[in-house]
């Protein structure tokens, strides 16, 4: 029988809301059917070397797009006496990171990989129970089958692939007396980003259609993306897609592109060429209207992929959005959700709106740097103009010229026929903002060191020099004056860039994140 949660050393032990009780219940009894016994010490199998090896290639997909994101959760739950864990879809645990001295503790009870957490094995726990009930789970403390694993709690989300199958589950473990509310809601998020690296990897030559009521939140985790064949038949949709269409994966199967988005294949890809915004309004079938990116691949000869010619471009490391304001509602006000460091960083931009200053945002990887350069720009005078957005860590160094600052016909070869505006250009009356910039190749560094001091662009094979009116907000997760020491940054570039330096916090260090999950 299930066994009340009891305090394990004195210290009173509160069950959050919306726990799913009976789930544990059912768990404990099938635990029981096993013929696991919660007393004695359980078998803890692992996997060799190369047994563990075998397991990692044959999930190498999987693991490839969610040890990234792992890295960057455990970026935001550092030195919380906590871990992160992936298993394949039988609860076999492919990689784990975490705190070295809760690992320690977590290697006592062969949470590690090539350990099986499957109920049969661990009896109820949160990866097993996840599986077995194929939703999110909350195992905390006693409620844990085997008495040697009640120190711990585990926040475990399934991952599903684009078909709807469970493919692994991610899960975040710390000890029971630190378990924070919030934990549950960032493993969702990270899965969510995994299930959607997933979807773009699995329909990356196919027709796709990114969506969202607000054209802001295009690119993020909140955009709804679907994909369909080029005649318009639906492949499948992501989470965000299936709520905003307000039907599950299954039922959408019966659904073409016209029945969901009311007009052909066809007619989706003129109207996104023939825009002249970087997004295009479209009107789904159950009566919402929504702004939508539009695009296709193909395998070019030599096979390499590339993103066809639609004016929309959905290249992830390089997008134009029109930043616009919901409801008339301020972008910097909406990001102001109670925090003092936050609300302090606010304070400061907001003394250099339209002054011309550059802006330099730093902070760990997944603190919203993006979304802030965004809100900036939405409040400055330049929020009519474009807002492009460039990863310099994201686009390979043989690239990144070309595609800061166009190219001409014929300038190299692959060139397009009629050359490529760069996204310094795309930018002009509008903001630049270059994220990861301690990322930049040092020699190109020079070229944009020039078009900040003389505002002039020399497109790549051109000899002519175009004026640019552009603002400019920079990004970085790394120290960028250690970077000038070891002489992988220019200081003189360093010097025109940090006219003003904001530093945004930490998730874990943040009083409203409660709130930031629910706008998320």
């Amino acid at each position: 029988m299930l066994e009340a949660i009891q305090p394990v050393d004195g210290h009173a032990a509160v069950r959050p809301a919306g726990w799913p009780a009976l789930s544990i219940q059912k768990a404990h009894e099938r635990s029981e059917a096993f013929g696991l016994c919660a007393s004695a010490r359980p078998d803890y199998d692992v996997l060799s070397n190369t047994g563990l090896a075998l397991k990692r290639e044959q999930n190498r997909v999987l693991c490839a797009h969610a040890m990234p994101v792992m890295e960057t959760l455990h970026e935001q739950i550092i030195n919380t006496q906590s871990m992160i864990v992936l298993t394949n879809a039988e609860g076999l645990i492919l990689h784990s990171i975490g705190d070295d001295d809760f690992l320690e503790r977590a290697e006592k009870v062969a949470l590690r990989a090539g350990a099986n957490w499957a109920e049969d094995r661990q009896g109820t726990n949160a990866i097993g129970t996840a599986l077995a009930e194929g939703c999110a789970m909350v195992v905390h403390g006693k409620e844990h089958y085997l008495a040697a694993n009640r120190f711990l709690t585990c926040s475990s989300v399934p991952i599903f692939d684009p078909y709807g199958n469970v493919v692994g589950v991610l899960d975040v473990t710390g000890d029971h007396r630190s378990y924070h509310p919030h934990t549950m809601a960032l493993a969702k998020m990270s899965v969510q980003m995994i299930e959607n690296h997933l979807f773009t990897t699995t329909f990356q030559e196919t027709l796709q259609v990114s969506f969202h009521g607000r054209a802001e939140f295009l690119g993020t985790l909140m955009e709804g993306i679907v994909a369909f064949t080029n005649d318009g038949r639906f492949l499948s949709a992501n989470r965000s897609a299936q709520f905003q269409l307000g039907m599950p994966l299954a039922a959408l199967r019966a659904h073409t592109l016209s029945s969901l988005f009311q007009l052909t294949s066809t007619q989706l890809i003129d109207r996104a060429r023939g825009s002249h915004e970087p997004h295009i309004t479209l009107n789904l079938s159950n009566g919402a209207v929504v702004r939508a990116r539009v695009q296709f691949r193909r395998a070019p000869l030599g096979g390499a992929q590339r993103l066809a010619d639609t004016h929309v471009s959905a290249e992830p490391v390089a997008r134009a959005v029109v930043a616009q304001s919901a409801a008339g509602l301020s972008r910097l006000a909406y990001l102001d959700t109670g925090d003092a460091q936050v609300a302090s960083v606010i304070a400061k931009v907001r003394k250099v709106s339209g002054k011309d200053i550059p802006i330099l945002i730093t902070g760990e990887t997944g603190t919203g740097k993006e979304l802030l350069a965004n809100a900036i720009h939405n409040d400055s005078p330049r929020r009519d103009g474009p807002f492009v957005a460039v990863n310099c860590a994201s686009i390979p160094e043989s690239l990144i010229e070309s595609e800061l600052f166009g190219y001409e016909e014929g300038a190299f070869t692959g060139a397009r026929r009629k050359g490529a505006v760069g996204k310094v250009l795309q930018a002009n009356g509008g903001t630049l903002f270059l994220d990861e910039i301690g990322d930049m190749p040092y020699p190109l560094q020079v070229r944009l060191l020039r078009v900040l001091q003389e505002r002039l662009v020399n497109p790549l094979g051109s000899t002519r020099t175009i004026a640019v009116d552009i603002a400019i907000i920079c990004a970085t997760h790394r120290d960028l004056r250690e970077l000038i020491a070891q002489h992988r940054f220019r200081d003189d570039l360093y010097y025109r860039l940090n006219g003003l330096v904001v530093r945004l916090p930490p998730l874990r260090e943040r009083t409203d994140l409660s709130i930031v999950i629910q706008k998320m």
